[in-house]
């Protein structure tokens, strides 16, 4: 399988930085408040937002659920000069304990992962953005393209944000800007997970990997190509890759509503 995602990284990295700043200026704020993972996408993003704003305008949110992945960025960040007093590692089990209660969420020994994971995308959104107020700063997003075309994602959740500065690069084109920002391998190698449950990985999830996804959704939206002739290119999960797709396209439209007619 050939590459065809290829991405100058250098050119990104200060692209993506002007845009940064750009957004900051017009919308008249200076402080910014991203929540890491530890993943490559967030770490990624965060590697260019230290390059566009001070290290006192940023404010770090390690919202984790049952274990703390804070030990694999807290050399980064603290490399990076931020503020003991802007980064906040907590733990967001609490709030998803309630909410599992007054939901119901638990039938005996089950749980519905799928909704509760919902719940924690948007009880981390909720923290983002009272942080956001408290401190008088934008949400810094950590989407990239095949997350958006693929529509895995929780509305009003890790989709919500101010501004995105890698929704435009496919999952592999971050990992290139990784590589080229110097991000630790340790978070590069990390298999991709949204953290929601044990043992829940992106591409387990997608039943194809992030290398074919990429290829395909190049094609079948940046090229325009139809399905069939994709296919013919050898992509053996093409067509469960633009199902995936199609099935979540709603999510980029909605809400749905009248003309002002």
């Amino acid at each position: 399988m050939r590459d065809l995602l290829t991405v100058n990284p250098a050119a990104e990295k200060k692209r993506i930085t002007s845009f940064i700043k750009s957004v900051l200026k017009k919308q008249g704020f200076k402080n910014v408040v991203i929540g890491m993972s530890g993943g490559v996408d967030s770490t990624t993003a965060f590697y260019l937002l230290k390059e566009a704003v001070p290290p006192q305008n940023i404010i770090i949110a390690h919202l984790y659920h049952l274990n703390s992945q804070f030990r694999d960025i807290g050399g980064i960040v603290k490399k990076a000069g931020i503020p003991k007093e802007n980064i906040y590692e907590m733990s967001i089990d609490p709030l998803v304990a309630t909410s599992e209660v007054v939901l119901r969420l638990r039938h005996t020994s089950e749980v519905n992962h799928v909704r509760l994971g919902n719940i924690m995308a948007r009880i981390r959104m909720i923290i983002l953005y009272d942080l956001a107020k408290k401190h008088n700063a934008l949400v810094c997003g950590t989407e990239n393209k095949s997350e958006f075309l693929l529509g895995y994602f929780t509305r009003f959740g890790d989709q919500a944000s101010d501004f995105e500065p890698i929704q435009h690069l496919y999952k592999t084109q971050v990992y290139k800007l990784a590589r080229f920002l110097e991000v630790p391998d340790n978070i590069i190698q990390k298999t991709p997970t949204a953290g929601l449950w044990h043992g829940q990985t992106d591409e387990k999830e997608f039943g194809f990997t992030y290398k074919e996804a990429d290829q395909v959704l190049f094609y079948y939206y940046d090229k325009k190509l139809k399905l069939d002739e994709i296919k013919n290119k050898g992509y053996a999960n093409a067509e469960k890759i633009i199902n995936f797709s199609l099935k979540n396209a709603y999510k980029h439209h909605a809400p749905y509503i009248l003309d002002g007619r």
